[in-house]
């Protein structure tokens, strides 16, 4: 739980939330067992008053930058002001289940260097 306790006290620390939630959801997803790449987070704070959607994100990116930039591969936030949470009842939208894949997967064909990519 280190990536999740640091997602915890920089957003605490940059928001001071009246609530916060970090959900770890890697275990939805195809990783391997007790990882720490996929959270959702449910933030309540005044310091998103007068913020569009975008603009409160880009503040938690740019909080979460380094673990954005190395473990955290998603991350679901759900980012409110004290009076919107009220109006919401309190409750965060539940995170879907993963459709799993990948490209490979998927069939999409991706280059594997430069002159195939040039083909």
């Amino acid at each position: 739980m280190i990536v999740q306790a640091d997602i915890e006290q920089k957003l605490t620390g940059a928001l001071t939330p009246v609530y916060l939630e970090i959900v770890n959801e890697s275990h939805m997803h195809s990783v391997p067992v007790n990882s720490e790449t996929h959270f959702k987070v449910t933030a309540v704070a005044e310091a998103f008053s007068g913020k569009r959607k975008v603009a409160r994100h880009q503040l938690v990116y740019g909080e979460l930058k380094q673990e954005l930039a190395g473990p955290v591969h998603a991350l679901a936030l759900h980012l409110y002001t004290p009076e919107e949470w009220a109006e919401r009842q309190m409750l965060s939208p539940d995170s879907p289940n993963c459709l799993g894949g990948s490209k490979k997967d998927s069939g999409i064909d991706t280059p594997k260097n430069d002159s195939e990519a040039d083909a």
